[in-house]
C-alpha cells in the first residue's frame, strides 16, 4: 500500500507546477492560461479535502468552473466583445467588498458550526475573496491583482499552518507575481467602468 503522504506531496507538486504555468500565462494575457488553471485546480481539490480546508476545496472547484468561463470570454471571436483591461468604479468596488465580507462570515459560520473544518473563518475569507478576484480576472478588471496580492499574502500563513509547504511557497511567489501582473495589466488599462 503506497504511503498516503507521498501521494499528497506528489499531487501538491503537480498542482503547484500547473498553477505557475497558469500565472505566467495569465500575466501575459495568453488564453492558454485557462487550461492550465483548470487542470491545476482539478488536481488540488483532493489535497484540500484531505487537509480539511473545505472552503479551499470549494474554491478550487469554483476555479475549474471560472476557468471555463474565462476561456470562453477570452476566446470569443466577436471583435466588439474582445475584453480590454479595465477598472471598476469605487462604488462597484465597495459593493464587492461588502459582498465578500458577508460571504466570508456566512461561510465561516457554516464551516465552523457544521463541519470539522480547520481555520474556518480564515479559510472562508480567502475563499470568498478569491471567488471575487477570479471573476475580476476573467473580466480583466485591474483590481483583480490588488485582491490577489492581499489574498495570496494571507494564504501563505493558511497553507503553511496546514503543512502544505509547496503551496505556501507557491503563494509567496504568487504574491510577488501578482504585483508584476498588476503593473503589466495597468499598461493596458482602459477607462473606468461604472
Amino acid at each position: 500500500m503506497p504511503d498516503f503522504s507521498d501521494w499528497t506531496q506528489q499531487i501538491e507538486i503537480i498542482g503547484v507546477f500547473l498553477s505557475f504555468v497558469y500565472l505566467y500565462l495569465v500575466i501575459k494575457e495568453n488564453k492558454w492560461c485557462w487550461w492550465f488553471g483548470i487542470a491545476g485546480s482539478a488536481v488540488s481539490i483532493f489535497l484540500f479535502v484531505h487537509s480539511k480546508l473545505y472552503a479551499e476545496a470549494l474554491l478550487y472547484s469554483y476555479y475549474v468552473g471560472i476557468g471555463f468561463y474565462g476561456l470562453w470570454l477570452w476566446t470569443r471571436k466577436n471583435p466588439e466583445k474582445t475584453l480590454q483591461v479595465s477598472q471598476l468604479a469605487m462604488a462597484a468596488q465597495l459593493k464587492w467588498i461588502g459582498i465578500g465580507v458577508a460571504g466570508s462570515l456566512g461561510l465561516g459560520y457554516f464551516l465552523d458550526r457544521y463541519t470539522d473544518a480547520d481555520k474556518a473563518y480564515l479559510d472562508s475569507t480567502t475563499t470568498i475573496f478569491s471567488f471575487i478576484a477570479s471573476y475580476f480576472e476573467a473580466k480583466k478588471y485591474l483590481s483583480a491583482w490588488t485582491y490577489w496580492i492581499l489574498i495570496n499574502a494571507v494564504t501563505i500563513f493558511l497553507y503553511f499552518s496546514k503543512g502544505l509547504h509547496y503551496y505556501a511557497g507557491m503563494q509567496v511567489i504568487y504574491t510577488v507575481f501578482s504585483v508584476v501582473g498588476y503593473y503589466q495589466w495597468k499598461k493596458q488599462l482602459s477607462p473606468v467602468l461604472r
